[in-house]
């Protein structure tokens, strides 16, 4: 990373705060936004372990500012099922082409923005309560992390499903996400693959994360539930396509 030129430098902060606004105004989604922008200026072992590392910030400051609609008592198979998933998706990283992985995972945030933009709003999945079902949402929750540092996705499109409410997703999500990417590193560092390019790309970065999870922070105060519905899945929906061109 040390060779990237000041436009490089600037794009990557420019993603970064893109995707910190977005995750502390909506909880999830950092690396959909970050990503648009930080996997065309570098190779994904580089991009998605800069991801990972800054999304760290803005999920903490989320635990935080909504530690009372925390529901930890949920969370343990999720969280179990997610830390199966994601040494395989670490792998799979190493060998997948740049430019399959970019417009794959392009196509798929695009495809889930439409299809929650044209659900019914009453609409909802009615189902029984059941451990192996949350165990393999867990698990492709962190086999999609570990290959796009963004293990909120499936958990978010299921909990959005079911019908619940805004604060009781995000005190479920919350506590998944950030788990997932405290084990996503840890194994990124035991594997050596959390290489000194990223380092400093997160260090460069700093000051527009810090700015864009404060200013999403205050935004989530301010914005009504429809419209945070509308500005979430239209940011994701551009992120898709930008990845697919």
């Amino acid at each position: 990373m040390s060779g990237l030129d000041p436009v490089a430098y600037l794009l990557i902060s420019a993603g970064v705060f893109a995707g910190a606004l977005v995750s502390g105004l909506a909880g999830f989604a950092f690396s959909a936004v970050a990503g648009a922008i930080l996997l065309h200026v570098l190779p994904p072992t580089e991009a998605v372990p800069l991801m990972m590392a800054c999304s760290l910030v803005p999920q903490i400051v989320s635990l935080v500012v909504l530690r009372r609609t925390i529901k930890w008592r949920g969370n343990p198979v999720l969280i179990a099922g997610g830390a199966v998933g994601i040494p395989p998706a670490l792998y799979l990283l190493h060998h997948v082409d740049a430019q399959v992985f970019r417009i794959g995972f392009g196509a798929f945030l695009a495809a889930y923005a439409v299809c929650m933009l044209l659900r019914p709003a009453g609409a909802c999945l009615r189902v029984a309560q059941s451990r192996l079902r949350e165990a393999a949402v867990g698990f492709g929750g962190g086999l999609v992390g570990g290959l796009t540092a963004m293990p909120g996705a499936l958990l978010v499109m299921w909990c959005d499903m079911r019908g619940m409410p805004k604060e009781q997703q995000r005190g479920l999500v919350q506590p998944y996400i950030l788990a997932m990417q405290i084990f996503g590193l840890a194994l990124l560092l035991s594997r050596d693959d959390l290489t000194a390019k990223a380092l400093m790309g997160l260090t460069v970065s700093l000051p527009a994360l810090a700015a864009g999870t404060a200013l999403g922070v205050v935004l989530f105060g301010r914005v009504n539930d429809a419209g945070f519905r509308r500005v979430v899945l239209a940011i994701l929906l551009v992120a898709g396509l930008l990845l697919t061109i």
